[in-house]
Order: C-alpha cells, then sequence, then structure tokens
C-alpha cells in the first residue's frame, strides 16, 4: 500500500510539473527549437581503438551489383537534354566537383583526427539521458497508463536506435575507446548480445546490411531500399480520394518498424547470403520490391511468393521479431505477476504501457527517420556513383534534409537524424562531430553553390506524406552532367558488413 501511495503522489507530481513546463514552452520564444535557423545559401536561393570484448569475425559479403539501366555512362549523353530543368538544377552545370570533393574530404579528415575522450564523454551522456528514460519508464510501468510511463518507455527505445544503435553500428566510437560501442561486435553473434546490446525489431545483422551498406552507399538510387516514393508506389497509384491516401500513411506511421522495415531488413541480408553462396535468386522474385509480414504470409502475386523462399517467414518470426517481443513484452513485465493479489492487474497495467509506448516510438521514429530523404526539393539518381567521389559527396547532400540542430537537447530530440547531411556525408563520424562539423559543411555548400537543405521537422513531415500519397515527386538528378571518373560502372562491394566508409 506504501508503495502504491508513494508511486501516486510522485506520478501527480510529475504530471503536474509536465503541465507546467508544457504551458511554459508554449509562452517561451523558445518553442521554435524544432524550427532550425533561416538558411541564406546561393543554393537554396537558386532553389578505434579496442572493445571491452572480443567481437566476432566480421561478416563478408557481397552485398551489391552493378545497376542495370539504360543511362550511359558518359559525361554527356546523347540520349538526355543538357539542358537542367527549368533553371533549378543550373547549379549543377555551374559546380566544380573535384574542388568540392577536396574542400569535403578535408573537412572530413579534420573531423576524423577531433575524435578523442569529448566524444566517448559525450557518448556517456546521452548514454545516461536514454537510461534515466528506462529506468523511469520500467519503474513505473505497472501504474495505469499515463503519458510519462508512456514517454519514458519509448524514448528508451527511440534513443537505443537512433544515437546509440545507428552511430555505434556505423563506426561512429571505433576511433576511441568506448567500450563495447564498437561497430565489430555490437549486437552481433547470439541473441543474448543482441538483447544486451541493441534489441529492437530489427536483426542487427540485417540493419548493417540494409542500411549501412544499402541505403548509405545508393542513396536515391536504384539499389537504395528505403526509396519512400517507389515503397509507396501502391498508395501513390491507389484509385481513392487523397483524404484518404493520407489516412493510409497515417496509418503505417504507428506500426512501421515491425510492418514493413523488420522484415525489408532481413530481406536485404538474405539476399546478401544468397549471393555469397552463389545461389540464384528464385524465378519470380523482385528484389527491388518491398516485404511486409501481410504479403509474407499471405501471398497474392508470383513474386511475394517467390518472395517467400528468401525470407522465410518462420525463420523471421522466430530470428527477427522474437528477441525484442519477449524480452520487452513478455519477460520485462512479467515479474510483476508475482506480486501477490493485484499482480495480474499490474501486468495488465505494463503491457498496455508498453503496447502504447511501442506506437508512440514508432511515430516518433517515422517522423524523425522517413522524412530525411522525401521531398520535392530531394533529387533522385539512375545510376551508381564511387564512394568518396565528388558526385558521391553531391549526392548525399541533396538527397538529404536536415533539421534544426546545435544542442544536445534539440539533437536528442530529434534522435541525432537532425544532421542527415553531415551523416551521410560521413557516416563513421560520432554524434559530438556531426554537431561540429555541420556549420562547416554547410558553408562549404554555400562557397560551391550546392543545395543545403535544412527545414523543420514538421515541414519535412508534410513534404514527405505528399510523397507517399502521390500529390508530389523527388526531382531527377541531371546525372549525365556528373564527371565520368565519378561512375562506379562495376558497382560498389565492400569487405564487411561494418560501418566504416573506408571498408
Amino acid at each position: 500500500f506504501t508503495l502504491f501511495y508513494f508511486s501516486s503522489l510522485l506520478l501527480n507530481a510529475m504530471v503536474s510539473f509536465a503541465r507546467t513546463a508544457a504551458l511554459l514552452l508554449l509562452l517561451a520564444p523558445s518553442v521554435s527549437a524544432f524550427t532550425p535557423p533561416k538558411t541564406s545559401t546561393s543554393a537554396n536561393v537558386a532553389a578505434g581503438s579496442s572493445s571491452s570484448r572480443s567481437p566476432p569475425k566480421a561478416i563478408s559479403i557481397p552485398v551489391d551489383e552493378p545497376t542495370t539501366t539504360s543511362a550511359p555512362w558518359d559525361r554527356i549523353s546523347k540520349n538526355k537534354d543538357t539542358t537542367t530543368s527549368g533553371g533549378r538544377d543550373d547549379w549543377v552545370q555551374n559546380l566544380d566537383y573535384e574542388a568540392f570533393a577536396k574542400d569535403v574530404t578535408a573537412l572530413g579528415k579534420e573531423l576524423q583526427k577531433s575524435s578523442g575522450p569529448d566524444d566517448v564523454e559525450h557518448l556517456n551522456k546521452i548514454l545516461d539521458w536514454r537510461n534515466i528514460a528506462c529506468a523511469l519508464g520500467v519503474a513505473t510501468m505497472w501504474l495505469d497508463p499515463n503519458p510519462i510511463t508512456i514517454a519514458a518507455l519509448s524514448t528508451w527505445t527511440y534513443a537505443s536506435w537512433t544515437m546509440v544503435a545507428h552511430h555505434t553500428c556505423h563506426g561512429g566510437y571505433n576511433r576511441v575507446d568506448a567500450g563495447k560501442y564498437n561497430s565489430r561486435g555490437f549486437a552481433l553473434g547470439t541473441v543474448t548480445r543482441r538483447i544486451a546490446d541493441w534489441c529492437d525489431w530489427m536483426q542487427p545483422e540485417a540493419w548493417n546490411v540494409e542500411h549501412n551498406r544499402l541505403h548509405h552507399y545508393h542513396l536515391g538510387e536504384p539499389l537504395d531500399p528505403d526509396l519512400v516514393e517507389r515503397n509507396l508506389e501502391f498508395l501513390r497509384e491507389m484509385d481513392i480520394p487523397r483524404p484518404l491516401k493520407y489516412t493510409v500513411a497515417a496509418f503505417f506511421m504507428p506500426i512501421w518498424k515491425w510492418f514493413y522495415y523488420a522484415p525489408n531488413t532481413f530481406k536485404e541480408l538474405q539476399i546478401a547470403k544468397w549471393k555469397s553462396e552463389g545461389k540464384p535468386l528464385p524465378q519470380d522474385f523482385q528484389p527491388e520490391e518491398a516485404v511486409t509480414v501481410p504479403t509474407m504470409l499471405m501471398p497474392k502475386t508470383k513474386a511475394e511468393a517467390a518472395g517467400q523462399k528468401v525470407v522465410n517467414p518462420a525463420d523471421f518470426f522466430s530470428k527477427v521479431l522474437a528477441p525484442f517481443f519477449v524480452s520487452r513484452f513478455v519477460l520485462l513485465p512479467a515479474p510483476l505477476l508475482f506480486v501477490p493479489g493485484v499482480g495480474p492487474t499490474l501486468f495488465g497495467h505494463a503491457i498496455a504501457n508498453l503496447v502504447l509506448a511501442e506506437f508512440l516510438t514508432n511515430i516518433h521514429g517515422f517522423i524523425t527517420i522517413v522524412t530525411n530523404h522525401a521531398g520535392d526539393d530531394l533529387y533522385k539518381f539512375d545510376d551508381e556513383v564511387k564512394p568518396k567521389s565528388g558526385s558521391f559527396y553531391v549526392r548525399q547532400i541533396v538527397s538529404s534534409a536536415n533539421y534544426a540542430t546545435g544542442t544536445d537537447p534539440v539533437d536528442f530530440a530529434h534522435g541525432w537524424l537532425n544532421y542527415q547531411i553531415e551523416h551521410h556525408v560521413w557516416p563513421d563520424l560520432s554524434m559530438l562531430q556531426y554537431q561540429r562539423g555541420a556549420p562547416k559543411l554547410k558553408a562549404l555548400c554555400e562557397k560551391h553553390g550546392v543545395p543545403y537543405v535544412q527545414e523543420s521537422v514538421w515541414t519535412r513531415l508534410r513534404k514527405t506524406v505528399d510523397i507517399m500519397v502521390g500529390k508530389t515527386s523527388i526531382r531527377e538528378f541531371p546525372t549525365h552532367l556528373e564527371p565520368a571518373t565519378d561512375k562506379a560502372r562495376n558497382g560498389v562491394t565492400w569487405r564487411s558488413t561494418n560501418g566504416a566508409i573506408d571498408e
């Protein structure tokens, strides 16, 4: 009774504090924390160290093949118009790719060299914030469903993926002594390690292939598995009123990680394994088509049926979804069942809080993740280029969008996804280095006339949903104007699935 009484008092106090804080935020000028400062770039106007434990052997598999496309590889194609569309792409014709690549490479090396103890200290600070949210959420999940517990549990999951696992799996802390936070072993190898390091709906090995390699080194290209415009083609072409399309888009937000993202990352891992074993993909299988839980369980086309051979439903549910489902929704609240008299009730409260937190963290993730590379002011491409080339750097910048940046609280709220431009240019830097590098890269873009898109996350959400429902489309980049020497004629392959760009 005492525990219930004081917990209720604590919860009431926290709710009162939250309401007061919310009122102050509404009245304070800082309410615009999610809105970045206005940019005035000419382009916008125109448009490690060792780990504390032995890491497992690195996976070495081919994860790519050349894109089949009718686009020629010459700098100027006889089949393409050498002018730009309506003047909005004139900056491409005037860009000195070589000079831009030189400046961006030099800045990247500067940021790499500045990595040190400050990065570890900053990581520990973010871990502390994440752990506070975890402790608050778990300690109060037995209460009736309430916004404090739900927000805390949601933040725990969100921060564990977007800030901790994301940058660790990319190798952002491989240059410093950050203990287990090293891409060569973090969350890999066993279910126990996955649960201890980073447990979410996605299998870490699968996410490393889909995200670290295919998405990052084919951003906006045909081989990019995260092309919103292509993956939502069914919704864009659906013959229903547009308001209903927006409703369908909203439906995906609370469930997208387990419904769509987890099966697609697993699909890419399986495709990579089939290729590494020299096995031909099944007839009728369409690698570029998105896989969802319904298409996996109830295939309606030959392509979806063939997909079951690559993405085996039993393997998917047991190896990908089960570890997170069991650890988060069964084992975590299970001790409450042993509380005499009220155990089942408390367990039910915990399940309700955990499920609602899952919905919230999915929405939070959708708003800050899916919106990074969609909008009618960003570009898509019809071929491939070499990593670290001038064309590569340009593509990462003009196919990405930043949000508000600059302070730890603002960046934490955005999951550090507000530095998406810098992250795609240099995937293997720490969170702190992105903070330091963003103003400098933005200045380089202004110097060379390269568009640098930075807007409120809410503006990017609107533009993303407009792409999803077919109201707008992503721009087509004039790839024929890129240097021929930057083209990746033989595709791009890697020695491992670790996150460092040099691999």
